[in-house]
């Protein structure tokens, strides 16, 4: 009997590649996203339409859609903190694993808006904890983030360091997370996983992100905002890299088996120079960006390196595309879907 994975946030960049993936290596798969218009809804329904969800199915709530090209995947349009319909979804699919991709993105829309954090991230979180409590789910995993070091200098990064000065709120909703799922961990001996991500670019990758900002004033023609003048340093991991990690992590039978709770990076561990990845869009372009350069972004850090020796150790994690190949993917995309 095949396994069961819910992928929340499918719809989403990372989730999109995920569902894929698993699909391929033989799991059923049920996506969940309330699809919000943070960013282009259509980028996300065009995501679901290659899962062979089409527009009209994946419109209506707390429906269940079927794919049309892939027998083991399904889709549902849900918020995760709908306190009536996800225990009934639980009840009802009978899942063996879940893993929690949905969250409101953003470090600098986080300064703004900051209520639908708190309702996404941390009661929503909260409400799919309960849910994997009472339904008897084997292994949560789930997206944390590289936000949470906050404007730690020791780098590389690692999940030993101390993380408690969030400098953003989307960092405080991720560190908050970890804290949960430590505390359900601990309480109700079901095994939880957070990973922390840096910096994912690729195809279908999300437009508020540097690098389909960057590809696409580019190639418009228009400046780009170059921040802290240039001077950061981004750990960039390729979608592939990552989607290769959280599935190891899925696969994996038997993970630290007295440890309910665990925390890895997740990341390139190779950080490059922010004008270094612009050099590269340039030249998969072959155009010159006008630069704009600018100040330090309130909620930024200045850089970001994964330690991730204890992922490799634990799953095998071995990332392996260099910017200049992942540069080269993401661009041959951008300009097939948008001509």
């Amino acid at each position: 009997m095949k396994e069961k994975v819910l992928i929340t946030g499918v719809a989403g960049f990372i989730g999109f590649h995920l569902a894929k993936k698993l699909i391929q290596n033989g799991y059923e798969v049920i996506g969940l996203d309330n699809i919000n218009d943070y960013y282009d809804s259509g980028l996300k329904y065009d995501r679901l339409e290659v899962l062979g969800i089409s527009k009209d199915n994946a419109l209506t709530l707390n429906c269940i859609a079927e794919s049309g090209t892939y027998k083991d995947f399904k889709f549902i349009r849900m918020n995760l903190e709908d306190r009536k319909n996800l225990p009934e979804l639980f009840a009802r699919e009978k899942f063996n694993i879940v893993c929690n991709l949905a969250a409101q993105a953003g470090v600098r829309y986080s300064l703004e808006n900051p209520e639908v954090y708190v309702d996404s991230n941390v009661v929503g979180f909260l409400n799919l904890l309960e849910c994997c409590r009472h339904h008897k789910i084997r292994r949560l995993v789930y997206a944390s983030s590289s936000s949470v070091y906050g404007q730690n200098k020791k780098v590389p990064f690692s999940t030993e360091d101390d993380v408690d000065h969030p400098i953003s709120l989307y960092a405080a909703t991720k560190k908050s997370n970890e804290l949960m799922a430590y505390t359900y961990s601990h309480l109700y001996g079901f095994q939880t996983i957070g990973l922390r991500f840096f910096t994912v670019y690729g195809p279908w990758g999300r437009p508020d992100m540097a690098m389909f900002l960057f590809t696409d004033a580019i190639s418009k023609g228009e400046s780009i905002k170059v921040f802290n003048n240039g001077d950061l340093e981004r750990d960039f991991t390729y979608v592939d890299d990552i989607v290769d990690g959280i599935t190891s992590v899925i696969e994996k039978k038997i993970i630290n088996n007295d440890e309910k709770y665990s925390l890895f990076n997740i990341g390139n561990s190779k950080p490059v120079k922010l004008l270094d990845f612009i050099n590269q869009i340039e030249k998969e372009l072959g155009k010159e960006a006008k630069k704009e350069m600018l100040p330090m972004q309130p909620g930024d850090v200045e850089r970001t390196w994964a330690d991730v020796s204890s992922l490799k150790e634990e799953f095998n994690y071995n990332p392996s595309t260099s910017i200049e190949e992942g540069v080269s993917k993401f661009v041959e995309w951008f300009k097939s879907y948008y001509n």
